[in-house]
């Protein structure tokens, strides 16, 4: 390489437009206008050789100042100067490096000092020769896809510097001229060697792929043009046989056929869609088949075939958007926060399964919207309440007149991509009929293993669903069929606590329900005291959504007072208004706080919307020994009760001396006769109602129990806790007796709920009874197996102080 070893104080610069010099390289330039001051050009530079070149940062500019030009720049020498039709033309030859240090303009002609930039060669021998075998083999494969090169590879063959090939090579390589620029200012031989290879790698892959390309594409177009030739013929044919169509229908061929070929559809597909375009092209006019080929073409093309790419999942962003959309749920919110960052720690496409279960107005759905945005994908939802068919899920078969895709393929459809969130509502609610089980068609769609080759009976062919985040949503698990309910991950809601109602309504609820009946904040004001007689005195829900109509409600009222105008702005909902707002639809609740008459307890009940307190009631006639229970208890309730008499009876001897069983019929009720109630937790219950009858002894209502019991006097654990203490607490009872089991399910509870509750666990009937009727009853000894006296100590009259107790 030629470098000057001492550079001229001043040169003029050239600005480059379009193209960088850089050393070893020659160029041509042509600057116009230059007649009065070419000999100053030539003045410029006494040697009459050199000069300055650099790029211009906007070529489309004329008028220059420094800061437009690039400080990196290359020192060259003047091999030529012609002046033709009024324009000074330069050729050029370029040197070294330069760095650009001040630019200043006399006349039209552009000055500039400059200091040498030498290249820092900063690799040992061996790397460099390997280096420069690299770009040579590099330059040859590319130098392949064109004509003419051969001479220019000679002339590489003679270099062995990795300098001297880049300045060679980078002039001609396919790349922008600020990467160019951007070469021309890396000293390091080293690192301007890596970026260059780098550009000459994907230079190569490039031109490989347009070489493939246009390959393909020949074979394509002599197979088009021989089909087209043929299906020219072929009209000509149906027009002498007078089966040919119309131009519209023409043209709607061609276009199905443009639209199949620029699709993403898998090879497969795209030969059946082509399979179906030509019955289509070879129908008679005004046949029925027309329209059901063309129906399955369109679902072929609007479906998304190709994977998406599912994106980073930024899991700060995920826990912004579940706290901002959804107060409380901490520890489902938590398991989704999970089952993210498996996904995004496995790096892996495929969907998942979840299903949210819990009662009704607890956000289940609204959480498959927050899932959708905080992995910024599409959010699809279909209903599965009442859904009866197969059909409705894997669809008809086309043979059937009138034949659809199924609910999955429409949902699909609907989002134009593989990868969405798709909800499946109350998928506990579908039902089974002579039309088949859609339970058992969703084992397909929602099993991981199978869902990659979903058929869909419409379709006829696999559809990918391995991409797809299914949720999932149900009141309850009773009713899904449990097949279906091991392909999913089951997490449960709870329902809220007043405090955790107070906060939604505040700071979700109020606000939409505002702007859904165009009001403000300067217009309607609800007082904290406001929202909490509502929430205490007006709804008693696991949910919100209640809640969410009263708001309405009084939203109403104020947007009729407002459009009057005649009253005063903003319009404050105080607690002693809410009743004249609401009227008479304070929520009747039994009376908590006093002491119950004997046979009456307080028991704890589970149902889908939430958990409730019931009131089992019994009741002692004249009579002949026989047992009545009503309420509509279901046969497992109605197997607890006889439990809980043979209990008495072998139990309670000593007490049960002045009842004559033989002469006395006992009557078990439990109020709201017209919700059917079932299920193995009222056990504890009924046995403390007879036991409560029989002794005479009463019971306070403001304790609340649960559990099951067997003949052998044991407690069991019942399901469903956290929502009936929920309900318990709601209705104002603070203290509770639990299966000793059980009690670590209160870990569910918010805090606030723990520390106002005492709970009593208990695991035998003789726990029970000594702790709600102060009764001494035997036991069996664990050791000798034998039956021996209670020696617990008495409780005093309220009969809740004393027994095996955890505060929480």
């Amino acid at each position: 390489m030629n470098e000057l070893k001492t550079l001229p104080e001043e040169l003029p610069l050239v600005p480059m437009k379009g193209s960088i010099l850089f050393p070893e390289g020659m160029s041509s330039v042509r600057i116009s206008g230059l007649r009065e001051d070419e000999a100053a050009f030539s003045e410029a530079n006494p040697s009459g050789l050199a000069a300055a070149v650099s790029l211009k940062k906007n070529f489309n500019l004329n008028e220059l100042e420094s800061e437009d030009f690039f400080t990196i720049g290359t020192l060259v020498f003047i091999e030529n100067a012609e002046h033709k039709n009024n324009e000074l033309h330069l050729k050029l030859s370029g040197v070294q490096r330069i760095k650009i240090n001040h630019i200043e303009r006399r006349g039209k002609i552009y000055y500039t000092r400059v200091e040498s930039l030498p290249d820092q060669d900063d690799m040992d021998m061996t790397s460099r020769n390997a280096m420069a075998e690299n770009m040579k083999i590099l330059a040859a494969e590319i130098a392949s896809y064109f004509e003419g090169t051969e001479q220019a590879m000679k002339q590489l063959k003679l270099l062995h510097h990795p300098a001297s090939l880049m300045n060679n090579i980078v002039p001609y390589l396919n790349i922008s001229r600020s990467e160019k620029q951007e070469l021309l200012e890396i000293s390091s031989i080293r690192e301007r060697g890596l970026k260059t290879l780098d550009h000459m790698v994907k230079q190569r892959e490039s031109f490989k792929l347009q070489a493939e390309i246009a390959g393909r594409m020949t074979e394509t177009a002599s197979r088009n043009y021989r089909e087209n030739v043929l299906r020219e013929q072929l009209k000509v044919i149906q027009k002498e046989l007078n089966e040919g169509k119309a131009g519209t229908e023409e043209e709607d061929g061609q276009d199905l056929r443009s639209r199949i070929e620029a699709s993403d559809m898998p090879e497969d597909v795209r030969k059946t869609a082509f399979k179906e375009l030509n019955n289509l092209e070879e129908q008679p006019p005004n046949s029925p088949e027309t329209r059901i080929i063309r129906n399955y073409l369109d679902l072929l093309l609007d479906l998304p075939w190709k994977s998406e790419d599912c994106g980073i999942i930024d899991l700060n962003k995920a826990r912004r958007i579940l706290d901002s959309q959804h107060y409380g749920l901490e520890k489902v919110k938590k398991r989704i926060i999970q089952h993210l960052a498996v996904m995004k720690l496995k790096n892996d496409k495929k969907g998942s399964i979840l299903l949210l279960v819990g009662p009704p107005g607890t956000g289940k759905t609204s959480l498959g919207k927050s899932i959708a945005e905080a992995l910024n994908r599409k959010y699809v939802r279909i209903s599965l309440g009442g859904v009866r068919d197969e059909a409705e899920i894997r669809g008809h078969r086309r043979t059937y007149i009138g034949a659809l895709p199924g609910r999955i393929l429409k949902g699909m459809k609907k989002a134009g991509t593989r990868n969405p969130v798709f909800v499946l509502d109350e998928v506990d609610k579908l039902m089974q009929s002579f039309s088949g089980d859609p339970a058992g068609a969703l084992l397909e769609v929602l099993d991981p293993e199978q869902n990659d080759s979903f058929s869909d009976h419409y379709l006829e062919l696999s559809y990918d669903l391995s991409d797809v985040f299914f949720v999932a949503t149900a009141n309850s698990l009773e009713s899904i069929p449990g097949p279906l309910l091991d392909r999913m991950e089951v997490i449960p809601l709870s329902g809220y606590t007043n405090p955790e109602k107070f906060r939604i309504g505040k700071d979700h609820l109020i606000p939409a329900v505002l702007e859904d009946h165009g009001l403000s904040e300067t217009q309607m004001v609800i007082e904290d005291e406001a929202l909490n007689e509502v929430i205490e005195n007006y709804t008693r829900e696991a949910g919100v959504r209640n809640l969410k109509r009263k708001i309405a409600e009084l939203a109403r009222a104020v947007t009729e007072e407002v459009v009057s105008d005649d009253v005063e702005l903003p319009v404050r909902i105080k607690a002693e208004d809410v009743e004249d707002y609401l009227e008479n639809q304070k929520i009747h609740r039994e009376q908590i706080g006093k002491m119950n008459p004997p046979g009456v307890v307080t028991g704890m009940a589970w149902t889908p919307v939430g958990g409730e307190i019931l009131f089992v009631e019994s009741t002692a006639m004249p009579g002949s020994g026989g047992l009545t229970i009503t309420g509509q208890l279901g046969d497992v309730m109605k197997e607890s009760a006889r439990i809980s008499l043979s209990l008495i009876r072998s139990r309670l001897t000593p007490f049960t001396a002045s009842f004559s069983f033989k002469e006395q019929d006992i009557h078990i009720h439990v109020p709201s006769g017209a919700v059917p109630k079932d299920g193995p937790s009222a056990g504890v219950a009924m046995m403390t109602s007879l036991a409560s009858l029989i002794t005479g002894i009463p019971v306070d209502s403001r304790l609340a129990m649960t559990g099951e019991v067997t003949l052998r006097g044991a407690v069991t654990p019942v399901g469903g806790v956290k929502e009936k203490v929920l309900a318990a607490h709601r209705a104002g009872i603070r203290k509770i007796i639990l299966p000793t089991e059980n009690v670590k399910d209160l870990k569910e509870l918010p805090e606030e709920i723990r520390s106002d509750l005492e709970v009593i666990s208990v695991d035998h009937i003789s726990t029970v009874l000594n702790t709600t009727l102060g009764l001494e009853v035997y036991e069996i000894n664990k050791n000798t197996g034998t039956e021996e006296l209670n020696k617990r100590d008495r409780p005093d009259s309220s009969g809740l102080e004393t027994g095996m107790t955890s505060n929480y």
